[in-house]
């Protein structure tokens, strides 16, 4: 059956305790999920909490600071939209990567937006940022060579 067809999918990932799921099998669980799951996922508040926020705060640590050498840049991410949009930032300075969420005053050296589904394939590695890009379900402010870049300073997983 596929995994679209298994209306137990969602309620498995809603008991899922996300601290305990290493990035390469997070990365296999969002390939078999359809972009319509991951958007039922993003309709369910607290779960979309917990998912967003183990995913940023796993950031930090996949971070690769010899990659990104002496690289200093504040990227704001905007994921969802509407009044569902959910906001983090991510600071590279002195071979360290910070996330909060929230938006701060400092004024970003790039601003990523993007959908639950879109931003959920990216940063498991089920999704090419720049066809994401071409495509328009990615929209990109301020520095595009950064964000073209972006991939390399993290270990990404791949599903």
């Amino acid at each position: 059956m596929a995994s679209s067809d298994n209306p137990n999918n969602l309620d498995n990932l809603a008991e899922l305790d996300f601290a305990g799921v290493s990035p390469e099998e997070f990365a296999r669980i969002v390939k078999g999920l359809s972009t319509k799951e991951i958007n039922q996922i993003a309709q369910d508040e607290p779960l979309r909490a917990r998912v967003l926020a183990e995913v940023f705060g796993r950031m930090g640590r996949q971070f690769k600071p010899e990659t990104a050498g002496s690289l200093e840049a504040l990227i704001r991410w905007k994921v969802g939209g509407g009044d569902s949009e959910v906001l983090y930032e991510t600071r590279i300075a002195d071979g360290t990567c910070t996330v909060t969420e929230g938006r701060s005053e400092a004024e970003p050296r790039v601003t990523l937006v993007m959908g639950d589904a879109e931003f959920l394939k990216l940063v498991s590695g089920n999704s090419n940022p720049v066809t994401m890009f071409m495509t328009r379900k990615l929209r990109i402010a301020g520095d595009v060579a950064l964000a073209a870049g972006l991939t390399r300073y993290f270990d990404i997983p791949k599903a």
